[in-house]
């Protein structure tokens, strides 16, 4: 009854499919669409956790993306939760681009799947998760940062859970020394040379020594996230991991995607 009432009164259409919305929720999506925002469970980089389209990649004796043999990241482990495509890919765009606050901490609970992997890496205490900051001109048009909303939601499942109570969420450690043009577009090298020494601490006791899990929407060569992890890591940080909500490779193409339209907001605006 609860939710033929709410039908009735606060009609409302899902953000991804359009179906109508027939029950109660905090956030425009429906149950069908929210249950096919599903992790990726298939062969992976043992480093930067790069999905492979095929398992024989696991038949190395090294499972390694052809970017972490050639290259070295600052970081000493990243993973994702799914491939950014379909549902997913529209979450973090109504997410990022329609302020959907709510829609962030929600989507933060889906990364407590990728929890476990890591806990080997936290040499017996709990880690700091920080979330990758954005410049604080872009963060005052926006209003919020996605990746701290996403790093809240995760919190709060693990401590809900029993996973880790007492995960800290910092967010005024690492911070943004200038506001850079939006990756989207940009090639591998210019995406390197567009976050070089853009990242700084400012607080360094409150990771020395400490692992560090840094939280990001979207990761697609890792540059942002290594060059944040480089200087977590001259400040001290023990092991610094990478989680992100989505991962974007060429190898698994979106075909509804629209990039010409995907940076700009309801204003059109070009955000990251």
């Amino acid at each position: 009854m609860a939710n033929t009432f709410f039908a009735v009164v606060f009609p409302t259409s899902c953000s991804i499919c359009q179906l109508e919305i027939t029950e109660a929720s905090l956030i425009d999506i429906c149950r069908n669409c929210w249950a096919h925002l599903e992790p990726w469970a298939g062969a992976a980089c043992a480093h930067c956790g790069l999905p492979f389209p095929s398992p024989r990649a696991l038949d190395s004796s090294v499972a390694l993306c052809p970017q972490c043999r050639d290259e070295e990241f600052h970081f000493d482990l990243a993973r994702s939760y799914g491939l950014y495509g379909g549902g997913l890919r529209a979450a973090i765009l109504q997410l990022k681009f329609r302020r959907r606050e709510r829609l962030g901490k929600r989507l933060g609970e889906l990364l407590s799947l990728t929890w476990n992997p890591l806990v080997a890496h936290f040499a017996g205490a709990l880690p700091i998760l920080i979330p990758v900051p954005l410049h604080r001109t872009r963060r005052r048009e926006r209003g919020f940062n996605q990746a701290e909303l996403l790093a809240r939601g995760l919190s709060r499942r693990l401590a809900r859970s029993g996973a880790a109570p007492g995960l800290r969420v910092e967010t005024r450690c690492l911070y943004r020394t200038r506001a850079t043009p939006p990756q989207t577009g940009l090639s591998l090298h210019q995406r390197k040379e567009n976050v070089r020494d853009v990242f700084a601490v400012a607080r360094p006791e409150r990771i020395r020594d400490r692992v560090v899990i840094l939280v990001d929407d979207v990761m697609t060569t890792g540059a942002t996230l290594s060059s944040a992890a480089g200087v977590l890591k001259h400040a001290g940080a023990l092991q610094v991991l990478g989680l992100t909500l989505a991962r974007a490779t060429p190898q698994f193409p979106d075909p509804d995607a629209t990039e010409p339209r995907q940076t700009l907001d309801d204003f059109e605006r070009e955000w990251t």
